[in-house]
């Protein structure tokens, strides 16, 4: 044996009788990084479940993306609502727009837009309500002689709490301060008088009615507070005039007159076009807050549907105080019959700074879903902030490219890639006019969806649509894992017809592979621009 080896023998063991056993040393292994891979085996964070609309994939992970608020209620989430934010141009619209087709493969969805986006003179759900059978409800004070769609403020189908809330609303809007008591007063004295007479005459009362009322209030309306007539005649001055712009003056067309018989509330999209309305008009609120109350009370049902209100410029009613108080208790009273209330917003200092800062800090915290595109880094940080982010997602969100957000889902927080299909494309990308693609495809004839020619096929009354297994093929074929698209077997296709599966064409079963291989991987499709 070599001296070194009996050296090396000897002082091992003086070191393990003075300082124990030492543990053996292993000979170093030279490879290389391809072989190492193994060793070292890849891990990610648990997804949201494989059940619900894929949305794309997670941009470390590669996994699939699966998202469905009524899935996660009442387990991951708190709440069933919303909020999407960032710069115009990185992607919202189209995320919104994928997520409606693909949750309307479910047969038990029903979805309302507020579109307040206007494009080629119409709103910008057009092509999508076009492609499933549906003409949108389109609110315009223009319309050629006077035949434009009505909505009653005053419709019997609303409660009267709920009638004489909205008027308040609306006046408050107009003026740009809270009712004082004493206008308060004479706008219920013209309501209660309205309300008798058109009971008496089995009539449907209407805003002209009202302002008559204060006007020519009734004797027995100052009897009750022990005060002149006239007082209560010039208590009533100012709400006269407000209500009287939606009678006589630049919002007259809209809400003064019976509801417009023929809309269809079992439609499984209803799309309301306000594009014709100057968003930066108090009639934009006035509009939102005039919808959102309609629909309360008369489309929200305890039928065990599940139902998604989706609101484009949602600024217009979290920054008004007495507009967010009432999208505030519709939220609430909603998500018991299965609401799911989606606010699409710029920046969110549109709302925060305002003087409806209280009404809006109540409805982002029952935003349990937040997702948040692009923004200049002062906003992210802003935004950071308020919805508590943490660092690292605050710090990526100035980087972020089009079509990829920071989704903070009740605390999980994931960088994901939005992906739409080849059949997708045509119907969700706006700003047409800004490409050329989109011009040359006109020129050539190329047919504007995937559902075969002219896909809307015959128009129907307003807010009408095709039946649902019509409407569940248009739809199917912009979901996010066609079977056109990705490769899937007919067999799951067959059973997403059905309504039991993951949308997008991958059942519930297989949404495991899906999530697992990630959609990117198989399907022909691009981020969101």
């Amino acid at each position: 044996m070599a001296r070194g080896s009996i050296g090396d023998l000897i002082s091992e063991g003086f070191a393990t009788a003075l300082f124990g056993r030492r543990e053996t040393m292993r000979i170093p292994v030279r490879t290389s990084t391809n072989q190492a891979e193994a060793i070292y085996l890849p891990t990610a964070a648990p997804g949201l479940g494989d059940s619900g609309v894929i949305i794309g994939r997670e941009v470390y992970s590669g996994k699939g993306y699966i998202y469905d608020p009524f899935q996660l209620y009442g387990q991951q989430l708190p709440a069933p609502h919303w909020l999407v934010l960032g710069e115009s141009g990185n992607g919202k619209s189209a995320l919104e727009k994928t997520y409606v087709l693909r949750q309307l493969r479910f047969r038990d969805r029903q979805v309302v837009v507020l579109d307040a986006q206007g494009e080629d003179g119409v709103g910008e759900w057009n092509l999508i309500a076009e492609a499933l059978g549906v003409k949108p409800i389109r609110l315009d004070p223009h319309a050629a002689g006077g035949r434009g769609i009505r909505l009653n403020p005053l419709d019997p189908a609303i409660t009267i709490t709920g009638q004489l809330a909205l008027l308040r609303t609306i006046v408050e809007v107009a003026l740009g301060h809270t009712l004082d008591e004493r206008s308060g007063y004479a706008l219920k004295a013209a309501h209660t008088t309205v309300r008798a007479d058109a009971l008496r005459a089995a009539v449907q009362p209407i805003l002209h009615d009202i302002v008559e009322a204060l006007r020519e209030p009734r004797p027995e309306a100052a009897a009750e507070m022990n005060i002149e007539l006239d007082d209560v005649r010039e208590w009533g001055l100012d709400v006269a005039l407000v209500l009287d712009r939606l009678v006589d003056g630049d919002l007259a067309g809209m809400f003064d007159g019976p509801t417009t018989d023929g809309i269809d509330l079992d439609s499984p999209l209803i799309v309301f076009d306000l594009s014709t309305i100057d968003r930066n008009s108090i009639a934009m609120p006035i509009l939102m807050a005039i919808v959102g109350v309609w629909l309360e009370h008369t489309w929200l049902r305890p039928d065990r549907r599940k139902r998604i209100l989706l609101v484009e410029e949602a600024w217009h009613i979290i920054s008004e105080p007495s507009v967010a108080q009432l999208f505030q208790r519709l939220l609430k009273f909603g998500r018991r019959l299965g609401l799911s209330f989606v606010a699409v917003v710029h920046h969110l200092s549109d709302v925060i700074d305002g003087a409806a800062a209280k009404e809006a800090s109540a409805i982002l915290k029952m935003a349990s879903t937040r997702t948040i595109y692009m923004q200049k880094s002062d906003e992210a940080r802003a935004t950071g902030k308020v919805l508590g982010l943490p660092r690292w997602a605050v710090e990526i969100i100035p980087t972020l490219s089009p079509g990829i957000a920071v989704w903070d889902v009740n605390g999980d927080v994931q960088v994901v890639k939005h992906i739409v299909t080849e059949v997708e494309k045509p119907l969700v990308y706006t700003d047409r006019a800004m490409t050329e693609s989109s011009g040359n495809e006109s020129a050539a004839g190329t047919p504007r969806t995937a559902a075969g020619p002219r896909a809307g096929g015959p128009r129907r009354g307003p807010g009408t649509a095709a039946d649902p297994r019509r409407l569940g093929d248009a739809a199917g074929a912009a979901t996010a894992a066609d079977r056109a698209g990705t490769g899937t077997s007919g067999r799951a296709a067959t059973a997403a017809d059905r309504g039991t599966a993951l949308v997008g064409g991958a059942s519930a079963g297989a949404g495991a592979a899906a999530s697992a291989a990630g959609p990117a991987a198989r399907c022909r499709a691009d981020a969101a621009a």
